[in-house]
């Protein structure tokens, strides 16, 4: 089990080749709201460094339509270049902030199956993090994005 102040994950015991993702703080918005998230490594095919997050979206996660709110799509975008920078980049993610993240809503996401986000580092600088990624339910496309993340300051 790997951990720092604010995270720790490590093997899943229910599922084979994925790592627990949590916050320790067991009351703070990831855990309180998204639920158990799970974390691999899945470089791209053209070589890029990634990983795929998933969620288990239920019904608190729906929407007036019974589809996964856009919220929650949003704040799986996020968590996914935090997961990404740690468990990729072995980068400090509790310290790191979202500077800008663009997200295009291309289709609905449906409650009940595991949701991904797919996403692979573009650069890296000393300061930034540059990203890319889809959220996925199998071979359904629900959102695309890019954003960038700024390292935590030396103090």
């Amino acid at each position: 089990m790997v951990d720092n102040a604010a995270f720790s994950y490590g093997p899943s015991e229910e599922h084979p080749g994925w790592y627990t993702w949590d916050l320790k703080d067991q009351d703070r918005f990831n855990s309180h709201v998204m639920g158990p998230l799970l974390v691999r490594r899945e470089d791209s095919p053209g070589g890029a460094i990634g990983v795929r997050l998933r969620m288990f979206p239920q019904r608190r996660h729906s929407n007036l339509l019974d589809a996964v709110h856009g919220g929650i799509t949003l704040s799986l975008i996020d968590v996914s270049l935090f997961a990404c920078m740690r468990h990729a980049m072995d980068g400090d993610a509790a310290g790191s902030v979202t500077l800008d993240l663009s997200t295009q809503f291309i289709g609905a996401g449906i409650v009940g199956k595991p949701l991904d986000a797919v996403v692979e580092v573009l650069r890296e600088t000393r300061r930034l993090l540059f990203l890319r990624g889809t959220v996925v339910q199998d071979d359904h496309l629900v959102a695309a994005f890019n954003g960038t993340v700024r390292k935590p300051s030396t103090r």
